[in-house]
C-alpha cells in the first residue's frame, strides 16, 4: 500500500504546528542541526531545507540522512535498487524529524510508515542541482525564450528516478514550497532550493507524475504566507477551481502530413479566402445559453461542419489561453502557457485541429 498521508495544510497558524517544547530541543545542540533549524522546519519557515535535510557528512565524518515527514510513524533507509535495509532512522527532537546513518555512501530510498500505510520513495533532498547556469542567466536577464521548458512542473527522469521537477521564479520570496495532494497540502514538506542570485526556486519530487494537483506555498518579502498557482503551468483545474496540474508533456503524434503538403496551394495569392472568427468557449453550449460549454472534441464535430456549410475556408480562434472571466472572450488571459481547460484538456485541443485537416479546411 502506498500512502502520501500528511497532517497540516497551508495557512495553519504556527501555534497549531507540532513543535517540540523547549525542554526537548535543549539537548540537540551537539547535533548537526541547531535549535533554530528544527524550529524553522516545524514552522515551515526554513529558507534552505537542502542545507539540513537529505544526506550530509557530519563533523565526525559519518554520512547522516535527515528527513522531515510530519505524521510518519517511522522511517528506514533502504538500498535504492534492492530495497536492502541500510538502517533504521531515529526520531529527532520534533515530531516527524528522523535521522539515520549509513556506513558508506550509497544510493538509497526512504521507507516510510504512515498511520494508514507504507511508502518507499527516493529522497527529494538527495538530488543535485536541476536547472543549468545558462537557463538561470537568461531568466535573470529576462531574455529566456523557452520558459515553459525550464519553469513550471515538468515530468521527467532524474538519475534514473521518475518524478516531477518544479521550478518557479520568485526573487522576493523568503521561502517557497510545493504543496499538493501528494503531500497533504502540507507546507512543511517539500521546501524548495533557491538558486541565488537568479531568484528561481526548484525541487525534484520523485514518485509523482502527470495529473497531480499542486500550488506554491510561499512566504513573501513581508513575511505573509501566500498560496499561489503556477504562473507557467501547462495545465490547471477548470474554473472555479484554481490549482495547477502537472501536465502530460509527452510528444504528440501529428497525422497531418497530407494537409501540410497541400497547404501552400491553399495559401496561394489566387486562392479564395473567407475567415470565420470564433470564440471557442462561447460559440455554442449543450442545452442552450446556460448549459455546458462545448469541449474541443465537441467543436470538431459541430463547428467544422458548420463552417464548411457556410462556405468559409479558414477558422480564426480568438485567444484560447486560460482566462478568469468568460465574458472577456479570452482577452484578459492569465495562463499564457496552455489552452483554456474550460473547453477541454490540453491534449484534446491539439487533436481538435486534426478533423479540419481531414476535411480540407485551412
Amino acid at each position: 500500500m502506498t500512502s502520501t498521508h500528511a497532517r497540516g495544510t497551508v495557512g495553519e497558524n504556527d501555534a497549531d504546528l507540532p513543535v517540540a517544547p523547549s525542554s526537548s530541543l535543549a539537548g540537540v545542540s551537539a547535533s548537526r542541526l541547531g535549535v533554530a533549524d528544527l524550529e524553522s522546519l516545524a514552522h515551515a519557515t526554513h529558507a534552505n531545507p537542502f542545507a539540513v535535510l537529505g544526506p550530509h557528512v557530519t563533523a565526525g565524518g559519518e554520512l547522516e540522512v535527515s528527513a522531515y515527514l510530519p505524521g510518519a510513524l517511522s522511517v528506514s533507509l533502504v538500498e535504492r535498487d534492492s530495497d536492502r535495509l541500510l538502517g533504521e532512522c531515529t526520531l529527532g527532537a520534533i515530531e516527524g524529524f528522523f535521522v539515520g546513518k549509513m556506513a558508506k555512501p550509497c544510493a538509497y530510498r526512504l521507507h516510510i510508515r504512515w498511520p494508514d500505510g507504507e511508502q518507499t520513495v527516493a529522497d527529494p533532498y538527495a538530488f543535485p542541482l536541476l536547472l543549468g547556469d545558462t537557463d538561470l542567466y537568461l531568466i535573470g536577464e529576462g531574455s529566456h525564450r523557452r520558459l515553459g521548458e525550464c519553469l513550471g512542473a515538468r515530468a521527467m527522469t532524474v538519475e534514473g528516478i521518475e518524478g516531477v521537477r518544479f521550478a518557479v521564479w520568485a526573487p522576493n520570496a523568503q521561502r517557497v514550497a510545493v504543496v499538493g495532494d501528494f503531500n497533504g497540502w502540507d507546507s512543511r514538506r517539500h521546501g524548495m532550493r533557491c538558486r541565488y542570485p537568479s531568484g528561481v526556486w526548484e525541487i525534484f519530487i520523485p514518485g509523482i507524475g502527470a495529473g497531480e494537483r499542486y500550488k506554491y506555498a510561499l512566504i513573501d518579502i513581508n513575511g505573509e504566507r501566500l498560496l499561489k498557482a503556477d504562473p507557467v503551468a501547462l495545465s490547471t483545474e477548470p474554473p472555479p477551481l484554481t490549482a495547477s496540474v502537472v501536465a502530460d508533456a509527452s510528444p504528440f503524434a501529428w497525422h497531418d502530413q497530407t494537409w501540410m503538403a497541400e497547404r501552400p496551394g491553399r495559401h496561394a495569392p489566387s486562392a479564395p479566402i473567407s475567415i470565420y472568427e470564433v470564440h471557442a468557449g462561447s460559440w455554442r453550449k449543450h442545452g442552450g445559453d446556460e448549459g455546458r460549454i462545448y469541449g474541443w472534441r465537441d467543436l470538431t464535430e459541430s463547428l467544422i461542419p458548420y463552417v464548411l456549410e457556410m462556405g468559409f475556408t479558414h477558422v480564426e480562434l480568438m485567444p484560447i489561453m486560460e482566462y478568469p472571466f468568460g465574458g472577456s472572450w479570452g482577452i484578459s488571459r492569465y495562463r499564457c502557457s496552455r489552452p483554456v481547460d474550460a473547453s477541454g484538456r490540453r491534449r484534446n485541443s491539439r487533436r481538435s485541429s486534426m478533423p479540419a485537416t481531414w476535411r480540407g479546411l485551412a
